[in-house]
């Protein structure tokens, strides 16, 4: 009877043949590697055999040439591939540090300028509103361009004292004031203040609503130092218990 071909169960057969045993999925990592070892060696033996056999069997046709050819490619690659040692579970970065191992020492950021003191709402009397005029203006005029970073935060120190429609309008109005002391780079702390009354050309006090002029003294730190004063007149409301500051006129 001439010889035939391999039949596909022929090549399941051979392929089958090449699963890892029992025990080389057991034991220790070195005994799995050996017998895996061992079985990738038995298989290339077990290979080139049934290649030398069926060459005597039957002289080598074109397509079996090229079907014998892939065949020892993918062993090849099979092998390199399952040659790898095994990769534990988890292992830990080259780049962790150990446990005990102290962090590295950071440098302190300098310091930048301290922001000049405000009121402090707790220290007003609200039910005054010669006390509450004077604590507005000097919130607003304390200033510190490095750290308070735009003239809001000069609104926002202010405006414990004042009602929230003039603490809306202040952030979003410019102040000359402010722009000329970044330009001159300096920080403006207010050293003093005087409240008197509004005089006749504002109208006259009533239980409500009373008008009042702040003088205040700035003393500013920068490329020179100098100070300036600032007279200001407020609109200050009452709101029941409390006062106000609802309107600044001279800014």
């Amino acid at each position: 009877m001439p010889p035939t071909d391999p039949t596909p169960e022929d090549w399941r057969a051979v392929l089958a043949s090449w699963d890892y045993p029992d025990d080389a999925r057991t034991g220790t990592r070195r005994q799995r590697r050996q017998a895996k070892r061992q079985h990738r060696q038995d298989a290339r033996r077990h290979t080139a055999d049934w290649v030398r056999e069926e060459r005597r069997r039957d002289p080598i046709r074109p397509g079996c040439a090229l079907v014998g050819v892939l065949l020892v490619l993918a062993v090849g690659a099979g092998v390199r591939y399952l040659s790898a040692p095994d990769t534990p579970a988890a292992q830990p970065s080259a780049s962790a540090a150990p446990a005990d191992a102290k962090p590295p020492a950071t440098s302190t950021p300098a310091p930048g300028p301290a922001t000049p003191s405000a009121p402090d709402p707790a220290t007003v009397d609200m039910t005054n509103p010669d006390a509450v005029a004077a604590a507005a203006i000097r919130g607003y005029l304390t200033r510190n361009p490095p750290v308070d970073n735009g003239h809001a935060a000069s609104v926002r120190r202010a405006a414990p004292y004042m009602t929230r429609s003039l603490v809306t309008n202040l952030t979003a109005s410019a102040d000359p004031a402010y722009g000329r002391l970044v330009s001159r780079g300096g920080v403006a702390v207010v050293s003093r203040t005087a409240v008197g009354p509004a005089g006749v050309a504002l109208p006259v006090d009533t239980p409500l609503r009373v008008w009042r002029t702040v003088t205040a003294r700035v003393d500013v730190t920068g490329y020179e130092d100098y100070a300036e004063t600032f007279t200001l007149r407020t609109e200050v409301i009452s709101t029941g218990r409390e006062w106000r500051v609802a309107r600044i006129l001279g800014l």
